[in-house]
């Protein structure tokens, strides 16, 4: 029989899409104050792999990943992503958008060693549930010494463009934890 353990701290992270580059940095701002210091804030990728959000943000749609410096409980990632949810619906409310037009989409979710996690409120096969309106999906997993990506996985995420930038957290992630090992 195994022993139940306490679930493990992991880097908290927020991938960002927006075509307007300061409304961006506004959500980014509203996460800090949340969440506290930025340690990995990645360059703005362009968004081409699919026209998806066109409708919601117009063309000329960018990504960016933070990485957050206090590393957090896995079992917060529900409670996350419904204040996140909450953030992007105050940005449509400050730039007078409707809800379904939200103007910046924030991904939020955690990184351990061995594993990418979103969060999503979308259900589907592969995600499992983890409360309040909420799943999560193993998006990437580190195996040989790289991240490799599932069949599931979002194109962007499968493409190598943003490997190197996770490779820095999931190093930055390594030092934290031998800085401070669970007890």
């Amino acid at each position: 029989m195994g022993t139940v353990k306490p679930p493990p701290r992991a880097k908290l992270l927020c991938g960002l899409l927006a075509s307007d580059l300061d409304l961006m940095k506004e959500a980014i701002r509203r996460l800090r104050a949340h969440f506290g210091p930025i340690d990995l804030e990645s360059e703005t990728w362009p968004f081409d792999q699919t026209d998806y959000y066109e409708f919601e943000m117009g063309t000329g749609i960018g990504r960016r990943f933070v990485f957050f410096e206090e590393l957090v409980s896995v079992e917060r990632l529900a409670e996350i992503k419904r204040l996140t949810n909450d953030l992007e619906t105050s940005i449509c409310d400050d730039v007078l958008q409707p809800h379904d037009r939200r103007p910046v989409n924030i991904d939020p979710g955690y990184m351990t060693l061995s594993k990418f996690v979103l969060a999503t409120t979308k259900d589907y096969s592969h995600r499992i549930y983890v409360g309040r309106g909420i799943h999560a999906e193993v998006t990437l997993h580190y195996a040989d010494g790289v991240w490799q990506p599932y069949p599931w996985t979002y194109p962007d995420y499968a493409a190598h463009t943003y490997h190197e930038f996770f490779e820095s957290a999931r190093e930055k992630l390594k030092q934290q934890l031998r800085a401070n090992p669970p007890h």
